[in-house]
């Protein structure tokens, strides 16, 4: 497997969990269950999932009013990709 292919399967697998963790705290707030902490969220994001968490975000509307995650999140998505642009150009 080429390195683009490994970081963009490794940022696919993070979004992924980013929206099954998303999509649960969503649930459980509506619940009135136990919630993920903010700062996991976060983590998620920034260990790859930003992507699919923002998309999740919007998707759901959940933690759309916090800045905390509109200013974050888009900021680690465009890390994200530009990563994926380093790996591409140096690994073609």
């Amino acid at each position: 497997m080429n390195p683009t292919a490994g970081v963009l399967l490794y940022l696919a697998v993070m979004s992924f969990i980013a929206y099954a963790v998303t999509t649960y705290d969503k649930l459980a707030a509506k619940a009135s269950r136990r919630r993920v902490p903010e700062k996991v969220l976060l983590l998620l994001a920034v260990l790859g999932g930003a992507i699919g968490e923002y998309v999740t975000m919007k998707l759901i509307r959940h933690k759309t009013q916090k800045p905390k995650f509109m200013i974050t999140l888009p900021i680690l998505c465009v890390i994200h990709i530009a990563a994926v642009c380093v790996v591409a150009y140096f690994y073609r």
